[in-house]
């Protein structure tokens, strides 16, 4: 039987003495036990004589079924382990409300996510570094991917299935188990759906994760081929090394702020307010740093409640400013998913993971006379009563512009899976879709002074026009993907949204009516907790610390100021990596 400390409320604990377990004061409170937060506790308790300490609101999942199931990934949605966050009536899109999903167990969401693995651009990369973060680069960031990483080499059967890499772009002994799926459908159907990309002008990418995302590819997913279950934070970053005597999780308890120590300077953080699943209230000191982890829509709601953020939400809600930082909660981005359901003539045994990245040029003729990123800053900056400048968005939505004008992908269309709903005799072909980097913005912003209520999330959908331009026309080209041989030939109908709903030769108007009341967010928020120079909007300096504190940083998603054309979690186990070597340089 496995041996594991677990440290919650009440204690609970397996050959260790009580006294030995119950500390109040540690080296590094890491606050969230997700993909960032547990890479930064594993590799600081590396370091003997450094005590952490891992706070995280949700509980084990460690034999979760919904956790574990390789085929049944999103099974774990909306149950216990899933916040279950709402976003307001989006005023751009329809007033629709959308669900926001995020993990709430040891591993972060990295428990209930799609399981890909999938890096961003290269370009995407090194612009964090030319809008003023020195240090970061795809260079100086690709040994962090491939030191998290640990490929397994696919099968015989997957190669047949399709599958390609390159060994080179993959690290071969991290912690995190990646590899591929043993359900990978056989036959011929990845060369149906590769011949069809091809007529289309796509080509064959044989690995996304070397920096370059165009093309129609298979890509690798966090999992553990050996024992066939999904390879969340937990696996790959704790339970490894749960016995050391440095690192403690506390289980079942909620961050409600952190706690500031007397400083004629600089904020300094001395420890964190928690409180426990019986409701009790207690303090957890810390010696050296506070390190937020808690995700994209918890950590700028902690930063508020601990008096950083703007003044004008502070005042509202009684608590006293610590640090006058109005970026926190700003520059929110997500991605809308919609998606096309198809019937086939075919009997599918196995499991899709295919999926195409486009260019603007693959699916939007004559895109380049659309952008007017002057308006788009206007419009955004008013939209956020103008807490970013609209000089400052103009010049990032610049950066943006030519990341698009060079070629970054746009676009994701995915072969998601097949299902066999007793619609027929054989399964659905799901194919989600989704732009990759919008330029609208939004926020998350603390709704009351108490750290139990939601903070409020509004991701702005289609503020930006374009961006409803850019998803309408990704809309066409998938369906065009489904309507072009040897597609063609295993589709028998469109069940979703069918062609009485939006019909073959839609007018634009029905293409935009169909998009907005369609879609769902993607639940990629990032962008709250942005890394770029203050005057910009940023809340951490290229360091991964928040302005205006001593020893204050955050790792999660947030600090990624843009959207990448990849899926979050490969890039947030590397920055972590990367914040892990900072922070040591710094004892």
């Amino acid at each position: 039987m496995r041996l594991k400390v677990w440290l919650s409320f009440p204690f609970v604990f397996t050959g260790v003495a009580a006294s030995e377990l119950c500390l109040d004061r540690y080296d590094y409170i890491v606050v969230g036990g997700g993909p960032g937060g547990l890479t930064v506790a594993n590799r600081l308790s590396e370091v003997s004589g450094i005590s952490v300490a891992v706070i995280e609101a949700g509980r084990e999942v460690f034999n979760n079924p919904n956790v574990t199931s390789v085929d049944g990934f999103t099974t774990a949605l909306n149950t216990a382990i899933d916040w279950q966050y709402i976003s307001t009536n989006q005023s751009y899109a329809s007033g629709q409300t959308l669900a926001y999903h995020a993990g709430k167990a040891l591993g972060g969401t990295s428990t209930i996510n799609g399981m890909t693995y999938v890096r961003a651009e290269k370009s995407q990369i090194d612009s964090w570094g030319a809008i003023g973060n020195a240090g970061w680069s795809w260079d100086d960031l690709f040994s962090y991917y491939k030191k998290s990483e640990s490929l397994t080499l696919p099968t015989a059967a997957q190669l047949s299935s399709g599958v390609t890499f390159v060994p080179n772009d993959h690290g071969e002994s991290g912690p995190l188990k990646v590899g591929y799926p043993y359900g990978l459908l056989n036959g011929s159907f990845h060369t149906v759906v590769e011949n069809t990309w091809q007529a289309l002008d796509l080509p064959h990418n044989p690995d996304v994760n070397g920096g370059s995302v165009r093309g129609y590819t298979i890509w690798q997913s966090t999992l553990d081929m050996v024992a066939n279950v999904r390879e969340d934070a937990a696996r790959a970053y704790y339970y490894p090394v749960e016995l050391r005597p440095n690192l403690h999780v506390f289980l079942n308890t909620t961050v409600n702020r952190i706690v500031w120590g007397n400083s004629d300077g600089a904020a300094v953080a001395s420890g964190v307010e928690i409180t426990f699943s019986n409701g009790s209230i207690s303090i957890l000191k810390s010696r050296r740093e506070v390190i937020l982890s808690a995700g994209s829509l918890r950590s700028p709601a902690i930063l508020e409640l601990s008096g950083i953020g703007n003044p004008s939400i502070l005042d509202k809600y009684g608590i006293g400013v610590k640090v006058d930082l109005p970026g926190v909660g700003e520059n929110l981005q997500d991605q809308p998913n919609n998606n096309f359901i198809s019937s086939t003539n075919s009997t599918f045994n196995g499991s899709i993971v295919y999926v195409a990245y486009g260019s603007m040029p693959d699916f939007f003729d004559d895109w380049d006379a659309n952008i007017n990123i002057s308006s788009y800053a206007e419009s955004v900056s008013a939209a956020i009563n103008n807490t970013i400048a609209a000089a400052s968005l103009e010049y990032l939505f610049g950066i943006q512009y030519k990341l698009l004008q060079n070629g970054i992908p746009n676009a994701e269309t995915i072969m998601e899976t097949t299902l066999n709903l007793g619609l027929g005799p054989n399964g659905l072909l799901v194919s989600p879709f989704w732009l990759l980097m919008p330029f609208s913005r939004g926020n998350v912003h603390i709704s009351s002074r108490d750290p139990k209520v939601y903070p409020t999330i509004n991701p702005n959908f289609f503020l930006v026009d374009f961006d409803l331009k850019v998803q309408m026309a990704l809309a066409k080209w998938t369906r065009k993907f489904l309507a072009t041989e040897p597609m063609k030939s295993l589709i028998t109908a469109e069940v979703s949204p069918g062609f009485t709903a939006l019909p073959e030769n839609a007018t634009d108007a029905e293409w935009e009516s169909w998009v907005k009341t369609a879609f769902s967010s993607n639940s990629h928020p990032l962008g709250t907790a942005a890394m770029m120079p203050r005057k910009l909007g940023g809340v951490v300096d290229g360091k991964l610390k928040v302005y205006g504190t001593e020893n204050v940083r955050v790792v999660d998603a947030s600090v990624m100021p843009f959207q990448v054309s990849g899926h979050l979690t490969s890039t947030i186990y590397a920055i972590a990596e990367k914040a892990s070597d900072m922070i040591k340089e710094a004892m």
